[in-house]
């Protein structure tokens, strides 16, 4: 039971779009990523995720809009909505990601991007 500096942990890595757990909840885990560029298309069919942006803009992608979530601001994304998450202009944003244990890293979609195991930081 220490305090969790998610500033702190995002020094500790580079690479964009690979998630590292912080902490577990209750069958929840928090998640901490930097991203830059475009990821995939893809839903969860039973989980709902969240994602709060800690450093820049992120574009969250839907098949009908696109929603901008600013430094600071969160978006749920709900069980079953296919979404595309997304930077612009070369920018790398740092997330935040609330989630069921369950959650697979890329929904129904499989891809060289697919993470089976969130290394802990």
């Amino acid at each position: 039971m220490k305090p969790i500096n998610p500033k702190e942990k995002l020094l500790r890595f580079s690479d964009h779009w690979h998630l590292r757990r912080i902490a577990t909840v209750n069958q929840m885990q928090v998640l901490l990523a930097k991203v830059s560029g475009t990821f995939l298309w893809h839903a969860h069919a039973e989980e709902d995720e969240l994602f709060q942006v800690l450093k820049g803009t992120l574009y969250m992608r839907f098949r009908d809009r696109t929603e901008t979530v600013r430094e600071g601001e969160l978006i749920v994304v709900p069980k079953g909505v296919e979404h595309c998450p997304e930077t612009r202009g070369g920018e790398e944003v740092h997330l935040l990601l609330f989630e069921p244990l369950t959650t697979a890293h890329t929904g129904n979609v499989q891809s060289e991007r697919t993470q089976t195991h969130y290394p802990e930081i």
